[in-house]
């Protein structure tokens, strides 16, 4: 469950980079599943995005048609193609969304909002959803389950141009490969912290 949840905070934020590309921002992302709460530093600029833990590090170039995801600790980062056409195309659109209705306006952390609750299908799931938009900018600033399991929130949502090496690889980095010595022991190690 805990991975499922974290898959989808990382398919949030990766929408919310290609749907407000528009608008430039970095946030606190707080996740909350099953009792426990991760906090995650979320940094978008137009089709990139760059998400912050303790234990990685996790960039998407939609530009670059890839995403990087950086292990601190050890200087290593590993690559996957990504995908941009399972974007959402729209920030008020949630993937596999059969119904939108709206709840009326609400606030979050002093942000006017209209809130809506959305019906939504993937892989043969259907499950329903909170989401609060941002009144005026369009950027969902909060999402959470109907039945409370789990709620994405951003905070401290700070506007504005983000520096480019963010969404880059620092040059003291390697990348990983399953030849080299003691990978084993640091897959499970990455595993042990999810």
């Amino acid at each position: 469950m805990k991975k499922a949840f974290f898959c989808l905070a990382v398919m949030l934020s990766l929408s919310l980079a290609g749907e407000v590309s528009a608008m430039d921002f970095s946030a606190d992302m707080v996740t909350t599943s099953e009792g426990m709460t991760t906090n995650t530093k979320v940094f978008v600029s137009a089709d990139k995005s760059r998400m912050e833990t303790p234990q990685s590090v996790t960039i998407s170039r939609m530009d670059k048609k890839v995403v990087w995801i950086l292990m601190p600790e050890q200087k290593m980062y590993m690559e996957q193609a990504f995908d941009p056409s399972k974007v959402m195309a729209s920030s008020e659109k949630v993937e596999g969304e059969i119904e939108r209705m709206p709840l009326g306006k609400d606030t979050v952390n002093g942000k006017i909002t209209d809130k809506y609750k959305v019906t939504y299908q993937i892989g043969g799931n259907k499950d329903e959803m909170f989401q609060w938009i941002e009144s005026g900018s369009n950027l969902p600033v909060k999402s959470a389950a109907v039945d409370g399991s789990w709620s994405v929130e951003y905070r401290n949502i700070k506007t504005g141009p983000q520096p480019d090496s963010l969404f880059e690889i620092p040059a003291d980095y390697k990348k990983f490969s399953m030849d080299m010595p003691d990978m084993g022991d640091m897959m499970k190690e990455i595993e042990g912290n999810e």
